[in-house]
């Protein structure tokens, strides 16, 4: 019993951390764009800081995983949690008190670190969980953004006023003290040995990892469902306001586009392990295809609120389907690279596709902008109908049963 409980009470720890650094990321999400309007010389620079907290995500993504390699995840993820969310919360406050542009962008770096080295909770919860469990594990910490959905929002606007004579750098030192909350939390994180990496294991090369189809339909499916729910729901506030919708109601579908994206993660993991890997995957691209279709049949806010809910659930099942796959192809000796690999090639592509988004919703329009975002999601189907079909020639050729499908 001492193992199962050991199991339970680590995946609580790691969920727990998730919400806390859900709160910084949305609260920065919200707020540092109307920050940086009122900081910058330029309005044209204005969400210059959430780009930089992506820039800083995607600079500390492998550096991070190569890390957690040498010292363990618990020494890793309270360094994350100390460099970027204490130090990058209390700099942005401090930015703001002081009227500083450049200093506020510096902080949200610092913040995209504390990304950076987060992303890996839903890794460590397949490192602590065992093989019947590891793939509802990783679902029950993306389902932390569920929690996070409600109370990011709340912390970007009710906190605002926290120190009168700061405006706005409320919500910073929040995500100072929970970063500070989430330490104490790691702190008591047991990954077990085997989660660990090992003196003396043997590691494949990276392209001889790269090559298998398991690590290729992973990666692909990751990185294009990040950078398209990235690309569109940035999108969403600029096309709805053009609209003539008020902010309410765009922060009303931003918050339901949010529990699309995590609530599903209660069941996504249950789900993998009845249906696959590639069935849910090939749902999840059903799905994106259907927020581009849904856009494309109206504007009015029912149109909006369907097409968001959409992009947030299949975003869900590429990404947490995308995550358990990538679990399975690389031992533990191998786990740093790999991981590293997988989270630098999607968070390249979602800083380009926040970088670009509202250029392309300029040139394209709002229905054209959906629909240019099909051909990549029909790159990912067909991805996983090739996983399908190679893993199922691998049974053959071992002599096994094929299993129901």
């Amino acid at each position: 019993m001492e193992p199962a409980r050991r199991e339970k009470q680590n995946v609580a720890i790691l969920v727990s951390s998730q919400v806390l650094f859900m709160i910084a990321s949305i609260t920065v999400m919200t707020l540092s764009g109307v920050v940086g309007q009122q900081l910058s010389p330029d309005p044209g620079l204005a969400t210059l800081p959430i780009a930089m907290m992506m820039l800083g995500t995607v600079a500390s993504t492998l550096p991070a995983s190569l890390y957690m390699k040498r010292v363990g995840r618990r020494r890793g993820f309270i360094t994350g949690a100390s460099l970027g969310g204490v130090a990058g919360g209390l700099l942005s406050f401090a930015a703001i008190a002081l009227g500083s542009f450049w200093l506020f962008c510096a902080g949200n770096l610092l913040l995209g670190l504390y990304q950076g080295f987060a992303m890996y909770y839903r890794f460590a919860a397949a490192d602590v969980a065992n093989p019947a469990f590891r793939s509802r594990a990783i679902s029950f910490v993306l389902a932390g953004g569920v929690v996070a959905a409600f109370l990011g929002p709340w912390n970007a606007s009710a906190a605002t006023d926290l120190i009168a004579d700061v405006p706005a750098g409320g919500p910073y030192l929040v995500i100072a003290t929970l970063a500070l909350l989430a330490i104490g939390l790691l702190s008591q994180l047991r990954v077990p040995p085997s989660g660990e990496p090992q003196p003396g294991e043997t590691s494949r090369p990276m392209a001889a990892i790269a090559a298998r189809p398991s690590f290729v339909v992973a990666v692909l499916a990751g990185a294009v469902g990040y950078a398209i729910m990235v690309l569109v729901m940035t999108a969403t506030p600029l096309a709805m306001r053009a609209r003539g919708f008020e902010m309410g109601q765009v922060a009303f579908i931003m918050q339901w586009h949010v529990l699309g994206m995590f609530a599903p993660s209660f069941v996504t993991g249950g789900l993998i392990a009845r249906f696959g890997v590639p069935r849910i995957l090939l749902t999840g691209t059903l799905l994106l295809t259907g927020t581009a279709l849904v856009a494309n049949l109206g504007a009015s806010l029912a149109h909006f609120w369907m097409a968001l809910v959409l992009l947030g659930i299949g975003w869900n099942l590429l990404f947490v389907g995308g995550s358990a796959l990538l679990s399975s192809v690389h031992t533990e000796a191998e786990r740093g690279k790999v991981q590293g690999v997988n989270d630098l090639i999607i968070f390249s592509l979602v800083a380009m596709g926040s970088l670009m988004s509202g250029a392309l919703l300029h040139h394209l329009g709002w229905e054209a902008l959906n629909l240019a975002m099909l051909p990549a999601v029909l790159l990912v189907a067909l991805a996983a109908l090739w996983l399908r079909l190679a893993t199922n020639a691998q049974r053959e050729d071992a002599g096994s049963p094929l299993p129901r499908r």
